[in-house]
C-alpha cells in the first residue's frame, strides 16, 4: 500500500519505468511489500513547460539528473529500514536507470490505516465506524 511519485527531469518513458522498478523492488526487499502492492505516479519534466529546481543543499552536487521520489506508507518502519530502503533505492535507481546517487532525493511520509481507501469509497484496513467515531468533534452528524 505505498504511493509513490516519482519526478524527473528529462525523462522518457523508459527511464520513468527504470524508475518505478527500482523504486518498488527496494520496498519489496528492504520493507516486504508484497510485489503486486504497486501504486506509482510517474512523471518527466522537460525543462520548459515543467521543471524541477534544486541546489547543493548540504553539499551535494546536484545536476539535471536529479529525481525527486515521495513516498507516502502506514507508519512503524524502524529508521534502520528506512536508511535501508533510501539507500537501495539510491542503488537500485543506478543500476536500473543510470541516475546517480548524489541526485536521488527521497521524501517519506508515514500516515495511519484510515488514510487509505483502495477502492469503492472503503477504508480496507480500517474497521467500520465506532463510537470514538461518535466522539470525533470534526465527525459529520447524521
Amino acid at each position: 500500500m505505498p504511493f509513490v511519485r516519482i519526478d524527473a527531469l528529462g525523462a522518457d518513458r523508459d527511464r520513468l519505468d527504470a524508475l518505478g522498478r527500482a523504486v518498488h523492488d527496494a520496498m519489496v526487499e528492504t520493507i516486504g511489500f508484497p510485489p503486486d502492492d504497486r501504486f506509482q505516479v510517474l512523471t518527466g519534466h522537460d525543462g520548459v513547460g515543467s521543471t524541477l529546481r534544486y541546489d547543493n543543499y548540504l553539499g551535494i552536487r546536484r545536476d539535471d539528473g536529479i529525481v525527486y521520489i515521495a513516498i507516502t506508507m502506514r507508519s512503524g518502519r524502524t529508521p534502520t529500514r528506512k536508511r535501508a530502503l533510501y539507500r537501495r533505492i539510491a542503488e537500485l535507481a543506478h543500476a536500473y536507470a543510470g541516475t546517480e546517487p548524489r541526485n536521488v532525493f527521497i521524501v517519506l511520509t508515514e500516515n495511519e490505516s484510515i488514510d487509505w481507501s483502495f477502492g469503492h469509497g472503503v477504508a480496507q484496513y480500517a474497521p467500520d465506524a465506532t463510537a470514538s467515531d461518535a466522539a470525533d468533534p470534526g465527525a459529520e452528524a447524521s
